[in-house]
């Protein structure tokens, strides 16, 4: 009971670690939802396989193959409010430069798009190979029988397709929770600790806030607590809708 206390008063009742849960998480949803749905709306788009497709499938996979810190400070200068690619469209637009990353509000979806786009090839290829994998006559079974595609889809392509995307609702959620480079390339938790995540914490308070090491090792046991807890939930609640062949 005690130990129990103690945890809470360390923990859960200090703002910055609930602030650096709390963006843990929205990246973490941003980055799921948004992976996974371009993935698989692009892979339905990709799907014939022809020279424009394979280009633009070659094209997409490419950021994956450049490592996170290069992407995070060619993003960055892009994001830049001065001198930035994104503020000189919107000024060609005759629309109002926004601060992207300075802005609290915004700075943690910034961030979340630069991991969706580095990592979108890659999930595509994986979502974009199983669609291929679902067998034809059963497709055109369906078309025969004049099956809307939207209804087609969601009763035969996303079931045959779904120990896959289980695969990367699991990848993408551990990968999202111990994100690092990137938040400390582009914003560094900043403004203020509106993109604080837990492993910019955990790395603050192990090497900057006086070597606090023993404080830092506990905060990154309940980041492993957390992440098992998720895993488990995603076993026991979506393990058995899985369509295994």
């Amino acid at each position: 009971m005690c130990r129990t206390q103690k945890l809470q008063n360390t923990f859960f009742h200090k703002t910055d670690f609930i602030q650096a849960l709390r963006n843990t998480g929205v990246y973490t949803l941003t980055v799921l939802i948004f992976s996974l749905l371009l993935a698989i709306l692009l892979a339905l788009w990709l799907e014939k396989d022809n020279w424009i497709n394979r280009f633009l499938q070659k094209s997409m996979f490419t950021p994956y193959l450049i490592s996170m810190v290069s992407c995070a400070y060619i993003w960055s200068w892009m994001y830049d409010s001065d001198s930035g690619v994104f503020n000189a469209l919107l000024n060609a637009l005759k629309l109002s430069p926004l601060r992207w990353l300075n802005d609290s509000d915004m700075a943690i979806f910034c961030v979340a798009a630069v991991a969706v786009w580095k990592s979108l090839g890659y999930y595509l290829i994986i979502v974009l190979a199983s669609i291929k994998t679902v067998p034809r006559d059963i497709l055109e079974a369906a078309e025969l029988d004049r099956t809307p595609p939207l209804r087609k889809f969601i009763k035969i392509t996303l079931p045959m397709i779904s120990p896959q995307l289980f695969f990367l609702l699991i990848t993408i959620t551990i990968s999202s929770f111990k994100v690092f480079d990137v938040v400390r390339v582009m914003t560094n938790g900043g403004p203020g600790n509106s993109t604080d995540v837990l492993v910019t914490y955990i790395y603050r308070y192990a090497f900057q806030m006086n070597a606090k090491v023993g404080y830092a090792s506990a905060a990154g046991t309940v980041l492993l607590i957390i992440m098992m807890i998720l895993t488990y939930l995603y076993f026991k609640v979506l393990n058995k809708r899985i369509y295994y062949q």
